[in-house]
């Protein structure tokens, strides 16, 4: 890979990766089949060598920037030697991990559920991690990560896809995400908007709030009549976005310019266009958000078992946790790394361990047929379905 700055490297990454969804306070039930496939009991000798496929940014050996490398210590302390293949988007890594040439994947919730479904990865035995009691608790045993009571990987850092606007452009200041949907025409034009199907459940996380008539209790588990209230919200907040944006680096710039005065980003693209000088600010708007946390999850087919648990452990530690975290631009997963990060106050930029925050996030996760709202009674719309409805929102 290209050297990345902290900025890129979200775009090459969270941003390419913003395509999962799932259900704050749902454990498990994702209606996604779990497999026959014993987890292991102990943890041997490492097997020499890993092979991880992960988002860019999570997997660093000092070649991008000499400072950020937490594989060399992984390497030295386990014996296990590191080879990487970063992918782009969760379709891809989806592809990639089914061909069983890689040992353990990052997978963000859509592609979690699908790999689960497909037998690509196995049930992990989280008590032979020393490192998952000191887990957020609001990450564990979550649709994204666990079926039918099955856990299949360490959870990793996480996030909220947050509304942020022009302070001189946008007054008053908004509270809620009427700013891009029902008032979207005070500022036609300039509204932006995250690029994939998955900002279905965004509108979908409206409408709970406002349109209660509905029914929604989960944004990704929308029956027909439900998937097409949220498209005809999006269909109507089509006519004032100005661009769509699937590189935050781009929408910062946009927001610079003054091109786009309000719309929904991540933290980190805040952070960037404040040094930038941009005068902008971000929130948690009342209805609540969506957002993400990856997990670590381990191949069915692995020839190294034991170096995949030793990877899952090493990367969920304090200090290689609060690097990724720092990195990237995330929350850490594990409460211990806040103490060292460089930034003192990283983990309070992004929320870490402040529980009343996390639940107001509805996580990604892969809506399926099988209501992830546990409604029997209705099926209903996948993902395959919601691909088809954002091509036909955006024309």
């Amino acid at each position: 890979m290209a050297p990345r700055t902290k900025a890129s490297l979200v775009v090459g990454v969270v941003a390419a990766a913003a395509l999962a969804l799932s259900a704050c306070g749902t454990s498990g039930g994702s209606g996604t089949s779990a497999s026959t496939q014993p987890a292991k009991t102990e943890i041997g000798a490492g097997e020499g060598q890993i092979s991880i496929l992960g988002w860019p940014g999570y997997v660093e050996d000092g070649s991008n920037d000499p400072a950020v490398d937490w594989v060399h210590p992984f390497e030295k302390e386990t014996g296990c030697k590191v080879s990487f293949k970063p992918f782009g988007t969760s379709d891809e890594a989806v592809t990639l991990m089914r061909t069983g040439q890689y040992d353990v994947i990052s997978a963000s919730g859509d592609a979690s559920l699908r790999l689960v479904a497909g037998h690509d990865v196995q049930p992990v035995n989280m008590s032979l991690l020393k490192n998952y009691p000191d887990i957020y608790p609001f990450l564990k045993d979550k649709a994204w990560n666990t079926v039918n009571g099955v856990n299949y990987g360490m959870p990793h850092g996480w996030g909220a896809n947050l509304l942020m606007y022009s302070t001189d452009k946008v007054t008053p200041a908004p509270a809620s995400w009427s700013a891009v949907f029902d008032d979207a025409a005070q500022h036609t034009g300039k509204v932006t908007a995250y690029d994939s199907p998955i900002y279905i459940a965004d509108a979908a996380v409206y409408l709970m709030a406002h349109k209660p008539e509905l029914g929604i209790k989960n944004p990704y588990a929308l029956d027909k009549d439900q998937l097409a209230a949220a498209v005809d919200l999006l269909k109507q907040q089509r006519t004032h976005i100005g661009e769509y944006w699937s590189d935050v680096v781009k929408e910062v710039q946009a927001f610079t310019s003054g091109s786009t005065v309000v719309g929904t980003t991540w933290q980190v693209g805040a952070n960037i266009a404040t040094a930038g000088g941009a005068k902008v600010a971000t929130l948690l708007p009342e209805e609540g958000a969506t957002g993400w946390s990856d997990t670590w999850m381990i191949g069915s087919k692995t020839k190294n078992p034991n170096c995949a648990y030793k990877w899952l452990d090493y990367i969920a530690s304090p200090k290689p946790n609060a690097q990724v975290a720092e990195y990237f631009g995330e929350s850490p997963a594990n409460a211990k790394a806040c103490a060292l990060t460089t930034d003192p106050k990283h983990c309070e930029t992004y929320h870490s361990g402040d529980t009343a925050y996390a639940e107001k996030i509805w996580y990604w996760t892969t809506p399926v047929a099988d209501c992830l709202d546990g409604r029997k009674d209705v099926k209903c719309t996948d993902y395959s379905e919601w691909t088809k409805a954002w091509t036909e929102i955006k024309g």
